[in-house]
């Protein structure tokens, strides 16, 4: 029996919070049911297979998703000693990562070095902020450092994704189409913190509990026309999305009116469009493909265990920054990954550099890094005593 896919993931999106409520499941995280359900609605038991409109949801709820992530930074807080760690840290973890990669093909598989070296350095964070927003993480130092080693883990991999993983041909290209959607970024960034008159303020005070929602369209506005801006430049619309995000947190700023507006797009996000893309990520796992191949399975442990070594290892940067238990539970949110290892496998088996069941192993290792880090990080900070709450930092600092 075949259900329609979009009603059945709307009843996914409803369960999945339920069962977080249930005694003994509050510690899961809601995507990782969603995900879960999404895998046993699909690939497990076959109930249904996505349609145009639900991938189509799927890829907005994607954009979404990194938007609010965008949304979540502020720039004051993380700058300094946060981002200049999380810069270091990344960079440590390409090196650990082209050499993970390396590892694995002498082993004797057929992993292609520089993709997967680029999917083993990213991190979710995106999918982490909900997590760390719910656990009362983002106020906290060990908060601070996660966001800054998560952006760096998000916007780094996209450059390498977007540059180094093209064609030699379209390298020069596509460098130079990066740096000018930088430049946009940057004059939309400098527009938002300096060009606010009072008229505009007025104009979107008046209509944010109207029927015209203004401010939440013009969000989206900015959030489609930075995605079409970067798509049309070659470049993953991930960057677009989360460019837009940062924009809209530094035009916004703080204030009851900014806390409203961000209610309203929670609800659009978390509410409808991001449960859809987890849903249907599980949907559209590849579980046959993985199973016919003994080998890929047994790349399922190696590369969750890369994911944790690559991501995790330049924790010990932070030693005069963060406690043991707080350094453990950093090393598995940075390790936490998904949605760009799905990017980087499609290019590749696309490309003819990855096999099927290669990408299936990878995408399954990155399910469970969402399934398993974020819970493991919460179980060990959980037996630490609270840290104090930092107050912001001004930028330069």
């Amino acid at each position: 029996m075949t259900i329609d896919s979009v009603p059945l993931v709307a009843v996914a999106a409803v369960l999945a919070p339920l069962i977080t409520e249930l005694p003994g499941a509050r510690v899961l995280p809601v995507v990782v049911v969603e995900l879960a359900l999404g895998i046993l609605a699909g690939p497990v038991l076959h109930l249904t297979h996505p349609d145009t409109l639900l991938v189509q949801l799927s890829g907005l709820g994607m954009a979404f998703l990194f938007f609010m992530g965008g949304m979540e930074i502020d720039i004051r807080r993380i700058s300094g000693r946060p981002l200049a760690l999380g810069a270091g840290g990344w960079l440590l973890s390409l090196g650990l990562a082209v050499v993970a990669a390396a590892v694995l093909r002498l082993a004797g598989t057929d992993v292609p070095i520089e993709f997967v070296a680029a999917a083993l350095c990213t991190t979710a964070l995106g999918t982490l902020m909900p997590i760390m927003r719910d656990a009362g993480l983002l106020p906290t130092r060990l908060g601070r450092h996660a966001v800054a080693a998560g952006m760096c883990g998000e916007l780094f991999p996209i450059i390498v994704i977007s540059v180094v993983l093209t064609s030699t041909a379209e390298r020069a290209l596509t460098a130079v189409l990066l740096v000018v959607f930088a430049l946009v970024i940057g004059a939309c960034a400098i527009g938002a913190l300096r060009l606010r008159p009072a008229f505009a303020a007025d104009l979107l005070a008046r209509t944010m509990q109207s029927t015209s929602q203004l401010p939440v369209r013009a969000c989206i506005l900015l959030l489609v026309m930075l995605v079409y801006l970067a798509t049309d430049f070659g470049l993953d619309l991930v960057l677009g999305a989360f460019a837009a995000g940062m924009v809209v947190r530094l035009a916004t700023g703080t204030g009851e009116a900014t806390h409203l507006l961000e209610h309203k797009l929670d609800a659009i996000g978390f509410g409808f469009l991001i449960p859809v893309f987890f849903i249907t990520t599980g949907l559209t796992f590849d579980l046959d493909g993985l199973l016919a191949d003994p080998a890929a399975i047994v790349l399922v442990p190696a590369f969750l265990l890369a994911f944790l070594t690559v991501r995790g290892a330049p924790v010990l940067l932070y030693r005069a920054e963060l406690g043991g238990r707080e350094r453990l539970a950093l090393a598995f949110y940075s390790a936490t990954t998904l949605p760009l290892v799905v990017a980087i496998t499609t290019i590749a088996v696309a490309g003819g550099h990855m096999s099927t069941p290669t990408s299936a192993a990878l995408v399954a290792a990155a399910m469970l890094s969402v399934v398993v880090f974020p819970i493991v990080a919460m179980l060990v900070r959980g037996r630490e005593a609270p840290v104090a709450v930092e107050p912001a930092v001004t930028l330069g600092a």
